[in-house]
């Protein structure tokens, strides 16, 4: 996977090696491992775009979720999060609005998260999936 942005991941690395993931959380990500689901709300759907919005109160989340095509996201209000990744790894991620950060997939590549807003405010983001990518949308 690389980064249009020239940025790794988003956020400090807090942990490694599946360290604190409960095993309730270990068999999400595996039920996951396709879920395609990559926002709250699809907002629309065409031949080229699927665009969507995620707005977490405090202590909500996004159940984990794979990424396999090219897309960007923006976040729309400041706040912070809390990621766990297919690797093994946990991440604390803070947020302004207006950041944007973009990802691209190569054949075969993809990205397996969860998002969970540690903030006080509601945490939102508009996710622009890009159909005409290496890989083939995943469907849900």
């Amino acid at each position: 996977m690389t980064y249009l942005d020239g940025l790794p991941l988003a956020g400090d690395l807090v942990a490694t090696g599946y360290a604190q993931w409960s095993a309730e959380l270990r068999q999400e990500f595996e039920d996951n491992a396709y879920n395609g689901v990559v926002g709250g709300r699809l907002l629309l759907e065409d031949e080229r775009t699927r665009v969507w919005d995620i707005r977490l109160a405090p202590g909500e989340r996004v159940a984990a979720h794979r990424h396999v095509l090219d897309y960007f996201w923006t976040a729309l209000t400041d706040g912070q999060s809390l990621q766990h990744t297919h690797d093994g790894t946990t991440r604390t991620v803070r947020y302004t609005a207006g950041e944007t950060r973009a990802y691209t997939f190569g054949p075969g590549e993809f990205l397996l998260h969860d998002l969970q807003n540690t903030g006080d405010d509601v945490l939102a983001f508009i996710t622009v999936e890009l159909k005409q990518s290496a890989n083939r949308p995943l469907s849900f």
